[in-house]
């Protein structure tokens, strides 16, 4: 698979954050100490340096962290999983969208998260493993995650999604928060990171060469999915839920490449100085 783009860059992180506090240009700027014209010309792309490190008090953002993202001076390296973990990357308008396929060794028994645009990639997968797919497992019902639905399906999988954001015409249980599933020796754990959805879902797998999550929408490298109506909610709900995860966990994020919780401790703007090492 090609190396995939981060899913934002620090228009995007301003962006976010800015809709997020509520904060017109004119009370960021006052907040910021600096003249508008300066903050339209970043949120149009320009690297002003002085502007950005003038920005991340008022937004919440680590000032470190923001600059390396305007800078292009980081992107995560790739954890390496050997058995038990797959990867699909399909695009949707003018980005693309993430899926993902996890299994047991021994049992062959599989779940899949998501479903992206076109499930075909996985399908050939579970065919050419020899895999049993028991349950789909769904981050949030937005239309990129469920294109495919229908197609991953037809295999007789359990559609699963939260009781926060249910899916009853197309079959699929809910399960609460907390909830635990078995894959052989694979455990999978619900937790509720709601914010960018109703009932954004992070899924914790353990069992595979490291500890996994399955973020969605919550949390990308760099950066995290967007809300307007309840970014209060998403910060905190990724840093309590996410964030406290073991050290080496590795985040699969719904855009963007894969990361983990240490580089996102230390890289992703939203969060650096919160987890500072």
């Amino acid at each position: 698979m090609p190396r995939i783009p981060l899913e934002d860059n620090f228009t995007d992180v301003i962006g976010k954050a800015q809709r997020g506090l509520k904060l017109g240009d004119d009370a960021l700027a006052a907040a910021a100490n600096i003249p508008v014209a300066d903050l339209r010309a970043v949120q149009q792309g320009e690297v002003r340096e002085n502007t950005l490190l003038a920005l991340a008090r008022p937004l919440g953002l680590e000032r470190n962290a923001l600059l390396a993202l305007a800078r292009r001076e980081w992107y995560p390296e790739q954890p390496i999983f050997k058995r038990g973990f797959a990867m699909f990357n399909t695009p949707f308008e003018d980005l693309t969208v993430n899926s993902y396929l996890v299994w047991d060794a021994k049992t062959r028994l599989a779940a899949a998260f998501d479903t992206g645009t076109d499930a075909r990639g996985m399908l050939d997968t579970i065919s050419s493993e020899g895999l049993t797919l028991r349950n789909i497992f769904l981050t949030h019902t937005h239309p990129d995650h469920i294109a495919d639905i229908h197609r991953l399906a037809a295999t007789g999988a359990q559609i699963w999604a939260s009781e926060l954001e249910p899916l009853g015409r197309l079959g699929a249980q809910t399960f609460q928060e907390n909830a635990h599933f078995h894959l052989g020796e694979l455990a999978i754990k619900t937790l509720f990171t709601w914010g960018h959805s109703p009932g954004m879902t992070t899924f914790f797998v353990t069992g595979l060469a490291w500890p996994l999550a399955i973020v969605g929408d919550a949390l990308f490298a760099g950066s995290m999915g967007g809300s307007s109506t309840h970014f209060d909610m998403q910060l905190r709900n990724n840093q309590q839920k996410i964030l406290k995860l073991p050290a080496d966990t590795v985040l699969a994020c719904g855009h963007g490449p894969l990361t983990t919780l240490k580089q996102e401790r230390q890289h992703n703007p939203f969060y650096a100085r919160r987890h500072a090492p």
